[in-house]
């Protein structure tokens, strides 16, 4: 595309005047463990959930079909949307999280309903480490406990939550 440059480097290791020496690679971290995160919503935590998933990202790819230039398509960054999260837990007495969703599909005003909700993810001291802040967040689906004679196993709820924006710290 006209008038469009990019440049990138990539820097590997250390330099030879930080006392790396010629060739010297930087340490690397241990990359973070999955059993450790915590829920916050509205700045308070929620109980302990067992699993989030979903946190997802995607930016649409827009194709651009310049006049004259047959051999391809542009291809342009389009809109981010975000995938819907998931967050399962052990069934307890607390009816918050259900509350929540009926209020959102009863109340007149659903936007009094949204909340930002923060995933924290801790390292083993219990330190976060990183923090995934969901705005204007809002339940879409809760999903009960399998209730099954034969077996023994623990209760547990999931809770669909949609949300417009999702900022990284």
């Amino acid at each position: 595309m006209p008038g469009f440059e990019a440049s990138f480097s990539v820097s590997v290791g250390a330099s030879a005047s930080a006392g790396g020496g010629a060739g010297a690679l930087a340490r690397s971290e241990d990359p973070w463990t999955s059993h450790r995160f915590a829920v916050e919503i509205q700045g308070v935590q929620e109980g302990e959930f067992q699993e989030c998933t979903g946190l997802q990202v995607e930016v649409k790819v827009e194709p651009y079909e310049e006049g004259g230039l047959n051999g391809f398509t542009h291809k342009l960054p389009g809109r981010r949307s975000y995938s819907n999260i998931t967050l399962k837990r052990g069934l307890t007495s607390s009816t918050l999280l259900l509350d929540w969703l009926n209020r959102v599909g009863t109340k007149a005003a659903k936007g009094a309903e949204m909340r930002n909700v923060s995933i924290l993810m801790l390292d083993h001291t219990g330190t976060t480490v990183r923090r995934y802040n969901l705005t204007g967040a809002f339940p879409v689906k809760w999903t009960g406990p399998s209730l099954n004679t034969t077996t023994s196993t623990q209760l547990v709820e999931s809770l669909e939550l949609a949300f417009q924006e999702m900022s990284v710290a």
